[in-house]
Parts: C-alpha cells; structure tokens; sequence
C-alpha cells in the first residue's frame, strides 16, 4: 500500500488544480475536453497533465502531497513507475491521433 500512494504522489506537483467540468458543462477552455493533440509535444503535455490532476483528484489535501515528496524524491523505483503513469497515458494519447500520421 505504501508503494502505491508513493506511487500516486510521485506524478503529483504543487499547485496543480483538477478542474474537471461538470456533466454537459463545456470549458472551451479546458485542454481535458479532448484527446487529440496538433504535436506529439502536446501529447506528451496532456499526458503529464492528466497524470498530475488523477494524482490531485485522488489526494486533495495538499499538505499530503507536499509532506510525500522527499520521501520518492530519491527512490529510483517510484520515479520509474510515475513514469510508468505518464507513458500509459501518452500511450493512450498517440493512439488517439493515430500516432500524429496524416
């Protein structure tokens, strides 16, 4: 248990806020409306971005994830899984442009 909340704080940064629109609510401006990207650069941004606001939708008190830090900081397994985290999603992500193909 304690390698999956390391897990879920490691991709988390300070600050970053889950705004999440509501059912049949549109926030033109929230990248989260969609999945296709013009770049894989942006691919990658909304990967890092979606797994930063799972790890803050699922741990909202801020002080948590602040105090967890130092603790996977320096532990090379936890920063290989959150990279893990990311992948999946750009994973995901590239399959929804059809890998940035014309």
């Amino acid at each position: 248990m304690k390698f999956l909340m390391g897990l879920i704080v490691c991709v988390a940064i300070a600050g970053v806020q889950p705004v999440f629109a509501e059912a049949g609510a549109e926030d033109k401006s929230d990248p989260l409306q969609s999945l296709i990207t013009a770049t894989p650069a942006e691919g990658f941004e909304l990967a890092l971005m979606l797994s930063r606001r799972g790890v803050t939708s699922t741990q909202k008190d801020k002080a948590i994830l602040r105090s967890q830090r130092p603790a996977y900081a320096h532990d090379a397994g936890r920063l290989i899984a959150a990279s893990q985290v990311v992948a999946i999603h750009f994973q995901t992500i590239a399959a929804a442009n059809n890998y940035w193909r014309d």
